[in-house]
């Protein structure tokens, strides 16, 4: 028997995905940092039909990583889906962080990630598949957001990277680069506060998961949610780098989002 696994499940994104998959009748291995959390989305879940099981787990320390292998492992469990949701979002200047928020973002975003995206690809069956949420942020360097977009570029290049490199075992990577989501109330006073900008680049989290779901089965390297996203996107690419940073440092100047 297969699983899904999804790291960041309780988070709104993860539970999107998870909520979706219980609906294409995929069974779930979830983790998160909190097992109340974790088991109140395996009992919304039950009623589809599929195996749930759950596994607390905090992503940035390396033995607890190793517990959660463990586990799956002690189950006998193989996966032919990892979704890689978990992530962190602090937007602030980068003089005003401290060295622990800084090394926080890192290990989330790229460390945990990666590593554990290592550590499961012996477990994932050949022809499997691979969803990392990265961000459209990711597209460009943007002052004021400087760490968590260059976090994203790097999960974005990186997994650009394993969509050839495991084509030989028949794995689909795709990497997904969403505009804003509406999940914590922070993000979505945020997105309110952008005006009609926030509004055309939003998605649901819903959104999110049944388009990259479908977009993984299609074997897309990197998915841009959305047509306003994609024409962002685009702009990002062909205009020249020092009118979109000034551009991005005038937006998010005076911007701070610290919710972890």
């Amino acid at each position: 028997m297969f699983f899904t696994f999804i790291s960041g499940a309780t988070g709104g994104i993860g539970k999107a995905f998870a909520v979706e998959c219980a609906e294409r009748g995929y069974n779930l291995f979830l983790t998160g940092r909190s097992l109340e959390k974790l088991n109140q989305l395996k009992q919304s879940l039950v009623s589809y039909g599929v195996e749930v099981v759950v596994c607390e787990c905090e992503l940035t320390d390396a033995c607890s990583r190793t517990q959660l292998l463990a586990f799956a492992d002690k189950l006998n469990i193989k996966f032919d889906r990892i979704i890689n949701v978990a992530g962190v979002d602090t937007q602030m200047a980068f003089e005003s962080y401290t060295i622990q928020k800084v090394e926080f973002q890192i290990k989330v975003n790229v460390e945990a990630t990666i590593c554990l995206t290592h550590q499961l690809l012996s477990r994932l069956s050949n022809g499997g598949q691979i969803i990392t949420v990265s961000s459209l942020s990711g597209a460009s360097p943007m002052p004021y957001f400087a760490l968590y977009s260059a976090s994203k570029a790097m999960l974005t290049n990186f997994f650009s990277s394993l969509h050839y490199e495991l084509k030989n075992r028949g794995i689909k990577v795709t990497v997904v680069t969403p505009g804003g989501v509406y999940t914590r109330p922070d993000v979505c006073e945020d997105i309110k506060g952008q005006g009609l900008w926030g509004k055309l680049s939003a998605k649901t989290p819903k959104y999110i998961a049944v388009k990259s779901l479908n977009a993984v089965n299609k074997n897309k390297r990197i998915f841009v949610p959305g047509f306003f996203n994609k024409l962002l996107n685009f702009i990002i690419k062909i205009a020249p780098k020092r009118w979109v940073l000034g551009f991005i440092a005038k937006r998010w100047k005076k911007q701070i989002k610290d919710a972890f």
